[in-house]
């Protein structure tokens, strides 16, 4: 191996002939040579062990955190609360809180180590799963929004299309957790196509003909629009009365809107962050509607339940989850999954392509242009900054200028202002862009049933779950579809995880897939808002841990419901921070 040092004389003074260093550092391989360059050194006598790593920033170095750290553990009046009673770590076979803490900085072995972050991970699942199950403590509560009479065969006598049985299925598990004196708590979960959206109207019909009203809240206005048209289109000529409020609503509208849900003559809106505002009042809201969950915080949610009494819930989600990540990241839903599409659902071809068969591709694009459809260019940056990423300003101007010079191309980018985000996909949407070159931002809330291509760049980079949800944005109409994934990746896992997307449009086995070759990491492409954060567990790696975790939760909320036992005081503290500002829906 060569090792290199850099502009220290010091450090190359420090090694002598005939003695053993250990040499810290990132070893790379060059051919059939491996060299490291500027490692840390140190003498290898009595120095023989594991070393953390930390994430850094300028001027604080791995050395100094560690040498902070180990005089903050070592200083004797340095005092440290266990969380967890001692019977609680006896019965699971954990260590304390100090020893996890040493040994996951300094393990004195690989055995001290293993045994250190398994407490670290279960301490983090354990209060997870204790304050998931609190939450849903709150569904004891009753509703004043019992369904009395189940109107779904009614409603779905009136569609102009046989709903799939896993749409019938998914009808009937809401009208059952309904009819209960407790309200309904439930997480829809379909790919994209599977048809949530006629549940939706099918429990919003429901609700309506035994006297309540419901609100759908959507997280863009040009989403919201979307499932207006849809939805208005199948309760209106059913006699139930349907409003649109956003932002872009105008004044006059809004005030007939917020008269018509205060009279309660208005049975069914649509809406944005614009229906959480104090002076939208409902007479009797007894449905809320959220789609795309993740994109919402738990207040959120929680404040637009708050506008009626205990309210039913239904969440709805596009962004495929296996079922145990799900119970972790939705446990206070109850589940029920859409697992067929509907006849004529698009299948959309997909293909693996290195750079240099760009321009094929584009060629590839440009016919279906000529042909009047439109199409996507994703690229995962915004702004060239580095160099082996394609960004999404100077690829827009690139191309716009090099080969699509005769189109109207348009950009959107996530840091652009709501009104011009929502002024490029309205331009999209009516035909006026052909081609849309963008980022993740179109990952959901875009319906364009013209567009057929979606090209995705440097495609290696994103989450499979993701890609899935890229890919679901084209074959919405009626037109053959195709998805193009860019990538020059070496790597056989970078390689095998692009080959799933081409081998299914299954968004389950993909997201298995996904969690399986990546783990939870960032799931959905932005962490969701109002969970915390997993800082050492890993869902997938870590299941043993996570079940013994829930185990553990569960006698223990048996035993002590309200967290009320002196020795369970700092569980409840801790637990209590997670959901701390979700107000009476909190942890009480």
């Amino acid at each position: 191996m060569d090792i290199t040092i850099f502009n220290s004389k010091y450090q190359a003074e420090k090694i002598k002939i005939g003695k053993e260093y250990l040499f810290y550092g990132k070893v790379d391989k060059k051919g059939r040579l491996y060299e490291m360059s500027a490692p840390e050194i140190e003498y290898a006598d009595n120095n023989e062990r594991i070393r953390p790593i930390y994430s850094q920033t300028a001027g604080l170095s791995t050395k100094i955190i560690e040498k902070t750290l180990a005089q903050i553990l070592s200083d004797k009046e340095f005092v440290l609360t266990d969380i967890l009673p001692q019977a609680l770590r006896e019965k699971y076979k954990l260590c304390s809180i100090k020893y996890a803490l040493k040994n996951i900085h300094f393990p004195q072995s690989d055995d001290a180590l293993k045994t250190a972050r398994k407490r670290l991970v279960f301490d983090e699942l354990f209060i997870f799963q204790i304050a998931m199950k609190k939450l849903r403590h709150r569904v004891k509560r009753d509703t004043s929004a019992v369904i009395k009479q189940n109107y779904s065969s009614e409603f779905f006598n009136m569609l102009p299309f046989k709903p799939t049985n896993a749409q019938i299925r998914a009808v009937n598990d809401c009208i059952n957790d309904m009819s209960c004196p407790n309200p309904m708590s439930r997480l829809l979960q379909g790919d994209v196509g599977s048809g949530k959206t006629a549940v939706a109207a099918a429990i919003c019909y429901n609700a309506a003909k035994n006297g309540f009203q419901s609100a759908l809240m959507a997280p863009t206005e040009i989403l919201a629009v979307q499932h207006y048209d849809s939805l208005s289109q199948l309760l209106t000529p059913a006699g139930i009365k349907t409003a649109l409020l956003t932002g872009s609503t105008t004044a006059a509208d809004k005030r007939d809107i917020r008269q018509g849900l205060a009279d309660g003559s208005i049975q069914f809106v649509v809406g944005t962050h614009a229906l959480l505002q104090e002076n939208v009042i409902f007479k009797a809201l007894g449905l809320v509607v959220t789609d795309e969950q993740h994109r919402f915080g738990v207040s959120q949610r929680a404040c637009l339940a708050g506008k009626g009494i205990n309210p039913h819930l239904l969440v709805m989600s596009a962004t495929p989850i296996p079922r145990t990540l799900a119970l972790i990241i939705y446990g206070d839903l109850d589940i029920s999954v859409l697992d067929e599409l509907p006849p004529g659902r698009q299948i959309i071809e997909t293909y693996r392509i290195d750079s240099g068969k760009r321009q094929r591709a584009y060629n590839f694009i440009k016919k279906h242009l000529d042909m009047g459809r439109q199409a996507y260019i994703v690229c995962p940056l915004v702004e060239q900054n580095q160099s082996e990423l394609t960004a999404a300003t100077v690829y827009a101007d690139e191309i716009s200028q090099k080969y699509f010079t005769n189109y109207n191309v348009g950009l959107l980018y996530g840091k652009m202002k709501p009104s011009q985000k929502e002024a490029v996909m309205k331009d999209f949407a009516e035909g006026k862009i052909q081609l849309l070159v963008s980022t993740t931002v179109i990952e959901v809330g875009i319906d364009v049933p013209n567009a057929v291509i979606m090209l995705i760049e440097n495609a290696e980079r994103f989450g499979l779950s993701q890609l899935h949800q890229l890919r679901g944005r084209v074959g919405r109409g009626k037109y053959k579809s195709y998805c193009i994934l860019v990538s020059d990746a070496k790597g056989d896992i970078a390689k095998k995880r692009l080959n799933v997307m081409c081998a299914t449009n299954n968004g389950f086995i993909i997201a298995d897939e996904d969690l399986k070759l990546r783990g939870p990491g960032d799931f959905f492409g932005s962490r969701q808002h109002g969970l915390p954060n997993l800082n050492i567990a890993d869902l997938h790696g870590d299941m043993d841990i996570l079940k013994l975790a829930q185990d553990a939760a569960a006698q223990l909320l048996e035993n002590d419901p309200e967290l009320m036992d002196n020795d369970n005081r700092f569980i409840k503290a801790e637990t209590e921070k997670i959901f701390e500002d979700i107000g009476e829906y909190g942890l009480n």
